[in-house]
């Protein structure tokens, strides 16, 4: 059945959902930093009275309404997607990839939904309290809306709380608890949340140094960065911490994604973690040649990123593809372990669990209550490496290792200047001087295309780096598709370009006028 399937139209399925994705994904962080922000900020109108922080919260509060609008309509088609591209995926997971979407919808965007007009238009109609508890509310909606979207992607790249059921073909969710709070889900949303409180605040900071080198709003403009400052220095350096997490979880559940972040071909004991690096751009696995021209490396890093112990062997990527070393991560002494599959062996074993939910399917309608036992039997001894099974190079679970590994050092590499830049401008504001750094409010400014470029370089590594799998060892990319026409979803796929480069240049236009215009004057009407 694979063979038979149209890879272009694979492709071109695949650049839809990273088209719709990478739109989304411009709208979502704003929304989620600057929806904290003006909720801290009107706290800070309700503790003190003063009318300066109203007009203060009222100005960002426009701004953050003018893009979570926006990324609504983006996040609906995303979704619809999974139904129109992506049926095959659907119906194999549907009962667990659904769940946390429902709830999301049901739940969390509810609740934002909700709130948000009393927090747009509750001014001077209710109380400050109430209206301080809905801007809160609105805010807490926004991370629990991603909550349960993050835990459906993280259970794509780490599958737990779920049994397979030969008889639907479908895996079922077992352990609803395990699968919400599991290692990759619980890492992946604070990491997730933590970026879009940074973006947030770089936004806040961007925006208000504009206001200075304009000599404008100056007071609403060193208030804003104060608060943004404090809020984005604390979220960063709490993103550097769940960063370490989930590189721990990726080492646990996805070595090969660790290898190709790294550039890491063949394994080491005492890894150590590439500062600086350029790939060799002929490097193929298993020439022998150097994976790097230029390598700066810190000794032992990966080693304790990935497995806590400064001596724990890394696997490379020809060691995963060839397989015959004993993974750290599990809790049985090293020595003891047995050394892993190859990939050859894996693909082998996915035909078997394949053809074995064949067997049993043809056994079933045949009443052979007997070869029906035996053949589920053998599809549960093989199911672990089902997805392999649709495989027929052990080469193609190498996803594209220069994207993965320039894209992960890009976002940490700017993650850490994030962290000095916030300590910078606390540095200036609380001296009064800031206003006449114009080579720091420049470089401030400067610094909002660059958050975004960070956190789409995070989500590059997530889904590129764990290709080729929709779900890790159990579907891989090929097998997820709808079986439907090339041309339908090439002529969607520039019908959604064009509509959400219109969006997007919309929302600009719309962000720029409002900040020309800048706050209102009178904030406490």
């Amino acid at each position: 059945m694979i063979d038979q399937i149209d890879l272009s139209m694979v492709d071109w399925a695949r650049a839809q959902f990273a088209l719709t994705a990478i739109y989304h994904w411009l709208f979502v962080p704003l929304t989620l930093g600057l929806s904290f922000l003006v909720a801290i900020m009107e706290t800070i109108y309700v503790k003190t009275g003063n009318p300066e922080w109203k007009k203060i919260t009222k100005f960002w509060m426009i701004l953050f309404g003018i893009n979570f609008a926006i990324g609504v309509a983006t996040g609906i088609i995303l979704e619809f997607q999974f139904g129109t591209n992506w049926s095959n995926y659907s119906w194999f997971v549907g009962d667990i990839f659904g769940a946390p979407l429902a709830i999301e919808g049901i739940m969390a965007f509810f609740l934002e939904s909700t709130f948000i007009a009393i927090m747009f238009f509750g001014w001077n109609k209710v109380s400050k309290g109430f209206h301080l508890t809905a801007s809160w509310l609105t805010a807490i909606g926004a991370s629990l809306s991603a909550l349960w979207i993050l835990v459906a992607n993280a259970w794509m790249q780490s599958p737990t709380g779920m049994e397979f059921n030969p008889d639907t073909a479908r895996n079922e969710m077992v352990d609803f608890w395990e699968i919400l709070f599991s290692p990759m889900a619980f890492n992946k949303f604070l990491h997730t949340i933590s970026n879009g409180y940074v973006i947030g605040s770089i936004f806040v900071i961007g925006i208000s140094s504009w206001f200075l080198l304009k000599k404008r709003h100056i007071l609403m403009a060193k208030r804003s960065i104060l608060v943004a400052a404090i809020f984005g220095l604390i979220t960063s350096i709490f993103l550097v911490g769940t960063g370490d997490g989930s590189a721990y979880t990726v080492a646990q559940s996805q070595p090969m994604k660790l290898a190709a972040m790294e550039g890491l071909y063949e394994g080491e004991a005492g890894a150590g973690l590439v500062a600086f690096g350029i790939l060799n751009p002929d490097k193929k696995p298993g020439d022998g040649e150097d994976a790097f021209l230029v390598k700066v490396q810190i000794p032992s890093l990966l080693s304790i990123l990935g497995y806590r112990n400064t001596e724990a062997y890394v696997p490379g990527v020809e060691d995963i593809v060839n397989g015959g070393y004993k993974p750290w991560f599990e809790k049985i002494p090293v020595e003891e372990k047995e050394m892993t599959y190859s990939v050859a062996q894996k693909i082998e074993k996915g035909k078997l669990a394949i053809s074995a939910l064949r067997d049993y399917k043809t056994a079933t309608r045949a009443g052979d209550s007997i070869l029906a036992k035996i053949s589920q039997k053998k599809l549960q001894e093989n199911f672990n490496y089902f997805g392999y099974g649709y495989l027929n190079n052990p080469e193609s679970v190498i996803p594209n290792i220069p994207l993965t590994f320039y894209s992960f050092h890009i976002m940490v590499f700017l993650g850490f200047y994030f962290i000095l830049l916030f300590i910078v401008m606390l540095f200036f504001v609380n001296r009064t001087t800031l206003e006449k750094k114009r080579w720091l409010l420049w470089i401030s400014l400067w610094t909002i295309p660059l958050a975004y470029i960070a956190s789409q370089a995070g989500w590059v590594v997530a889904e590129v780096g764990r290709q080729p799998w929709v779900i890790q060892d159990l579907l891989p990319t090929v097998a997820a598709v709808s079986m439907i026409d090339t041309n339908s979803i090439r002529i969607t796929f520039w019908i959604f370009a064009g509509l959400f480069t219109a969006l997007l240049i919309a929302e600009v236009m719309i962000m720029v006028r409002q900040i020309k215009i800048g706050p209102k004057e009178g904030g406490s009407k």
